[in-house]
């Protein structure tokens, strides 16, 4: 069984919005609802879990209605005190109706414009090794500072790599993982594939894709707008 697993917890504070910005309107749709589109409609998704607070999950399934795919929809899980506990949440409870052979992808509500194409080699490198992130070259000089103020030294950049979402992995080992890191270790992990590396997990690298970036600031969201605008122009 392949299931992802749609994070939809944050609070969006950076973008200074009233509401989360997962649940903006964007284009007509609230913005989770490009991603939940996606991945609902992918052939190969079997069941999908979203983490999300309880004062949004009925928003969220009334939304979900209009959608091709919403039979696979299971259930919702409670947010953690910080990003990869929300994920272990979700984790347990797929671990209800699915194995420790399954795959589970990981998807933040705040990347609308995956494509179905990414998730399918998202899934192709994970089931051939213990699962799959894709990521980006960096463009830029690279440095490393101990204080935050000066240069300590300067890296290789060809040697370092910016992740995204979505990143797919082995159920059983990955949940494993992440409940090692309990109680306090988890708290301090700041991407999802970060407890695999740490379980020794053979996690594949994938081209990623610019497109597919995350709306963090006012930037982004301004960035995604023109896009969706563009898009309806062309209909």
């Amino acid at each position: 069984m392949k299931i992802a697993l749609i994070l939809s917890g944050g609070t969006g504070v950076r973008l200074g919005t009233d509401i989360p910005k997962q649940y903006l309107e964007v284009g007509g749709k609230p913005i989770l609802s490009y991603c939940m589109e996606t991945l609902l409609g992918h052939e190969e998704i079997e069941a999908v879990q979203i983490v999300a607070e309880p004062v949004w999950q009925a928003e969220i399934v009334s939304w979900m209605k209009a959608l091709p795919g919403k039979e696979k929809f299971r259930g919702f899980s409670l947010p953690g005190e910080n990003r990869q506990l929300s994920i272990l949440h979700g984790l347990e409870d797929i671990r209800e109706y699915a194995a420790d052979t399954d795959y589970v992808l990981i998807h933040d509500a705040a990347r609308p414009l995956v494509s179905a194409e990414m998730i399918t080699e998202c899934f192709r490198a994970g089931e051939a090794q213990e699962g799959a992130i894709p990521v980006l070259p960096m463009k830029d000089t690279v440095y490393r500072s101990e204080n935050g103020k000066t240069i300590t030294s300067l890296l290789d950049r060809g040697t370092v790599f910016a992740g995204q979402a979505p990143e797919v992995f082995l159920l059983g080992k990955y949940l494993e993982a992440n409940r090692r890191l309990l109680p306090d270790a988890v708290l301090r992990i700041n991407g999802s594939t970060e407890p695999a590396v740490m379980a020794g997990m053979d996690i594949a690298m994938i081209p990623g894709d610019e497109g597919n970036f995350k709306i963090t600031t006012q930037g982004d969201l301004e960035r995604f707008r023109e896009i969706i605008g563009t898009k309806v122009s062309c209909e």
